[in-house]
């Protein structure tokens, strides 16, 4: 085959590829989910190709692929499981029919022999793995804590630090570390933040004997309604907020008239009296009752979060 023909198919399928990535970018950023479709789409037709629209897309619109196994399959690509777990989002399995639609479900690479044709599609799949590459080499949070400093800033601190690129795991993994280690004898669930209450048949974040906690970094309506759900449920529910987001939490309880019923406490607050009350206990100083509520913090993160990132080092 002509070197000209295969370097322009190669050029053509590298600006597909370019041109889906840019559609795909979002807040100026490239979702792992969008990564690990484009890497499920061009692995099908490494497998097929063409391939038949019924063959991979189910009736819902769901790519194949893209939740049972896909760990093993990223992993075929030198990208470990903990990059991510499934493809979740709706979105996520449109744009994956849009860059089949791209190719003309492979037709466009037909032209080339198996052993070419494979080769570009590896070449493509490369290119994906290098952005998983930058996105797995992001650092860990690491707090240098001023000892000298009150409890109440050394969680501001992380906290501050988990802003724009958190999405509310830190706060999450945060409050059911301390809830896990104040209330040593009780089971504290551990959800993946990110995972919906209803999927989860959760009435809250965290719930221990009639207290129901939710933890968010920006107070909405939504969460607001759930704890006025709770209310009615004669359960007693507490919002636990960034502290500079309290005025917002108290505000939007008071539209919903449940201001009264509802305690909002900042996650400093609480977290730090956390950390005085067990070194008063336990006779210990207050930084390493930090570290080992930063230690619970890691694990429970590790067990069913994918973006190890969001680790803590404090020093």
């Amino acid at each position: 085959m002509k070197s000209e023909i295969f370097q322009g198919i190669a050029k053509q399928s590298h600006d597909i590829l370019d041109n889906w990535l840019s559609s795909c970018t979002r807040n100026k950023k490239i979702a792992r989910n969008t990564v690990a479709m484009g890497i499920v789409v061009l692995d099908h037709l490494r497998r097929a190709c063409p391939v038949a629209r019924e063959d991979v897309v189910a009736q819902g619109g769901e790519i194949s692929g893209s939740r049972s196994g896909l760990g093993s399959k990223l992993e075929i690509y030198g990208i470990p499981k903990s990059y991510l777990k499934e493809i979740t989002t709706r979105q996520s399995h449109q744009d994956g029919q849009r860059l089949f639609e791209a190719f003309e479900w492979g037709n466009k690479l037909t032209q080339l022999p198996e052993s070419l044709r494979d080769k570009l599609l590896v070449e493509l799949i490369a290119e994906l793995k290098a952005i998983a590459d930058e996105w797995l080499k992001r650092q860990n949070l690491r707090l240098e804590i001023d000892r000298r400093q009150a409890p109440t800033s050394w969680v501001r601190d992380i906290v501050e630090n988990a802003k724009g690129h958190s999405g509310g795991i830190v706060e999450q993994q945060l409050i059911g570390a301390k809830l896990s280690r104040r209330f040593k004898g009780i089971e504290v669930p551990n959800h993946p933040a990110h995972a919906p209450d209803k999927q989860t048949e959760r009435v809250g974040d965290f719930s221990i004997a009639s207290s129901v906690y939710h933890v968010t970094a920006a107070p909405s309506r939504s969460v607001i309604q759930k704890c006025a759900e709770n209310l009615k449920a004669n359960l007693h529910p507490i919002l636990l907020v960034p502290r500079d987001q309290e005025d917002k939490a108290t505000i939007l309880a008071q539209e919903e008239n449940i201001e009264r019923d509802l305690v909002i406490i900042s996650i400093e607050n609480f977290v730090a009296m956390n950390i005085i009350e067990l070194a008063t206990e336990e006779h210990r100083d207050y930084f390493s009752v930090l570290q080992e509520i930063v230690g619970i913090y890691n694990e429970r993160l590790e067990a069913v979060e994918t973006d190890m990132s969001l680790r803590i080092e404090i020093t």
